[in-house]
């Protein structure tokens, strides 16, 4: 491999692995502020979008080329998806247990390949729809075993993530427009409601400094990080590092609050880590294959 190639693989390593292992710790601090849904929905997507909103504004100031965002019907449309799916991960983190969440979010890949297969006509791959028959068993397991928890709201939220998400690329995918700043735009939505609503309640944080640490520090941290890996590694690659917040986040919780997965969890999670660890190397393998023969 040519040293400018070999060094940019290793930027691009570094950038995702940190990435995915900031992104790890959201569920940890959320739990850790002690603090209700509608307040920690407030802070943390406010704080978020104050702090990307001045980094925005710096690198457009000094940035050589400016680059301008179209507040297009898709764009609105994209970042109203992402911030339903933000309330309904955090809301699912009240109702369910960690592993449960994070191995039912990890499905959210499958639910674009559905999505982009109905709307765009993009047939997935042979191995794209073992991978998803696979998942599609794990997350039965695990959302039945919630079910049988009493976890099967939090579930159903976890579960509602992955259209909601997969819903806001297929969108930005169609339209064919810069979508960049629509994750951005979605922190809106969840952090004006939860807002509107502790303004009736009033704000109840233990612990406020974990969300402030989380929405403004973390947060936008790993989101730049994974969204900057793909300059130097191919998609499919970067896609592997948003499995250490699946793996990593059971195992803080577990370290920190003693809370451990039941069996059925362990098992239909470790079966849709090791189906979508799979077809992710697949497609990493095919593409180096291709770029090879080019």
């Amino acid at each position: 491999m040519h040293p400018d190639k070999l060094d940019e693989r290793r930027k691009g390593l570094l950038l995702t692995t940190a990435g995915g292992l900031l992104l790890s710790f959201d569920i940890p601090l959320v739990r850790l502020t002690e603090g209700s849904i509608w307040s920690v929905l407030a802070l943390r997507n406010i704080s978020t979008l104050i702090v990307a909103l001045a980094l925005l504004g710096l690198i457009r100031l000094f940035a050589a080329k400016r680059q301008s965002f179209a507040l297009s019907r898709a764009a609105l449309l994209a970042s109203l998806l992402y911030g339903l799916s933000t309330m309904a991960f955090i809301a699912a983190i009240y109702h369910t247990t960690t592993a449960n969440l994070v191995f039912i979010i990890a499905f959210n890949p499958m639910f674009g390949a559905i999505l982009s297969w109905v709307f765009l006509k993009e047939r997935p791959s042979p191995s794209t729809l073992a991978t998803m028959a696979i998942m599609i068993m794990g997350v039965l397991l695990i959302v039945g075993d919630g079910m049988a928890s009493g976890n099967f709201l939090g579930d159903l939220l976890a579960l509602a993530c992955g259209p909601l998400i997969a819903a806001a690329l297929t969108v930005g995918r169609a339209s064919k427009q810069p979508m960049g700043f629509a994750p951005l735009l979605g922190t809106l939505v969840p952090g004006t409601i939860g807002l509107a609503m502790t303004l009736q309640t009033g704000f109840e944080l233990g612990y406020p400094q974990w969300t402030l640490l989380d929405g403004a520090i973390m947060m936008p941290l790993a989101f730049w990080c994974l969204a900057t890996g793909p300059r130097y590694l191919p998609a499919a690659e970067v896609g592997l590092f948003y499995l250490l917040e699946t793996i990593l986040a059971p195992i803080w919780i577990w370290l920190i609050f003693a809370e451990a997965p039941s069996r059925t969890t362990l098992i239909g999670g470790s079966a849709m880590i090791l189906a979508l660890f799979g077809n992710s190397l697949g497609q990493v393998w095919r593409g180096r294959r291709l770029r090879a023969g080019t």
